[in-house]
């Protein structure tokens, strides 16, 4: 990931922009986001049908590369979110997702990863997944911290969803 080499863009010209893939907007600035690798897409994938053919039984609405509006300044774009209750009317989110997933791509650095989560945490999203199908290996966080999934499940609360890392590095 990386910050595309531009001069400042107003909030109005990044939403009206089209960006091909989809690109974060941190104070002004764009940022790169590490997708369109198999590896990264198969995880995607496996998460959204999961999640996707349960949304009526937890009560939720799941989405991939939704733009979610952390604050003014800040549009974060998580690779898959969830929403608790149905469908928000909005095009951009600015209520905080229950969830948001980050799949880690090979050229992702785990510190700005961070900033993406802290942004996510502060805005309000109860947990932020990050997973890496490069070592197979998954973290939860939420506002106790992060910490590595050991027990082979990712897993929230209220609703409890828990997606079992095997079937997402099947």
């Amino acid at each position: 990931m990386s910050t595309i080499a531009a001069p400042f863009v107003s909030v109005q010209e990044y939403l009206s922009t089209d960006y091909s893939p989809d690109v974060d907007y941190v104070d002004g600035e764009l940022e790169d986001r590490n997708v369109g690798e198999k590896g990264h897409g198969k995880i995607q994938k496996a998460l959204i049908l999961r999640l996707g053919l349960r949304e009526k039984e937890l009560g939720v609405f799941v989405i991939q590369e939704q733009r979610v509006q952390i604050s003014s300044t800040r549009f974060r774009v998580p690779d898959t979110c969830v929403m608790l209750g149905g469908e928000p009317d909005q095009e951009i989110f600015t209520a905080p997702p229950f969830l948001c997933v980050e799949v880690l791509s090979p050229d992702d650095r785990m510190s700005r990863m961070q900033r993406k989560i802290s942004d996510y945490l502060r805005m309000g999203v109860r947990y932020v997944w990050v997973i890496d199908p490069g070592t197979r290996q998954a973290w939860v966080c939420d506002a106790q911290g992060m910490r590595e999934v050991k027990d082979g499940v990712l897993r929230t609360a209220d609703p409890e969803i828990a997606v079992p890392l095997a079937e997402l590095f099947a």
